[in-house]
């Protein structure tokens, strides 16, 4: 009768009691320092709760911040959309723009896109905007100079937009002549 489970003496361990046990020590720790030390403890009270409402304010703050721009981004879809199904001389018409003001990084972008809706005109390949650059690259129908000469076109633009390589006038231009070239590489088919 004595060898059934409820009559095992021996203490189970609580995989979390470890915790249950800390939360004790420190509940006390409060009581004790209330009875000691009253406006010690009134003084850590507000400053914990001045600290709580702190990091409440920043969170909201950070939230607001990164809900923000998808609000607007919403409101310019349309516009955005129209460019993004825009012809190759809107995509270059809008990299002269950013270039004239110096971003150049993301004029690279536009010229980058545009190069590849020439390609479609051509043939060469099929625009998707959930396409990645290098993807362009293993589906152009190009002869072998094109390819690499798309290749190094990739390369250039993941070294300034995702590499943090900065990106100056001349390096803009000398991307655009290359991107003039990749046209001509285009295989019959």
């Amino acid at each position: 009768m004595f060898a059934r489970p409820e009559y095992q003496w021996v203490e189970r361990r609580e995989p979390l009691q470890w915790l249950v046990t800390l939360w004790s020590r420190f509940r006390d720790w409060l009581a004790l320092t209330q009875d000691m030390h009253p406006a010690g403890f009134k003084v850590l009270f507000f400053a914990l709760l001045f600290v709580l409402i702190v990091l409440l304010t920043h969170i909201g703050y950070v939230i607001w911040r990164i809900t923000r721009p998808t609000a607007r981004a919403a409101a310019d879809q349309g516009a955005a959309r129209a460019l993004r199904l825009a012809d190759a001389r809107a995509h270059l018409e809008q990299a002269e723009v950013l270039a004239r003001e110096g971003r150049y990084a993301e004029a690279l972008a536009h010229r980058f896109i545009a190069v590849v809706l020439e390609l479609e005109r051509a043939r060469a390949l099929a625009f998707h905007p959930s396409k990645t650059p290098a993807e362009y690259v293993g589906e152009a129908r190009l002869d072998a100079a094109g390819r690499e000469s798309l290749a190094e076109l990739v390369a250039r633009l993941y070294r300034h937009l995702f590499g943090a390589v900065p990106c100056d006038e001349r390096s803009y231009r000398e991307f655009g002549a290359a991107a003039q070239l990749v046209v001509h590489h285009v295989v019959p088919g």
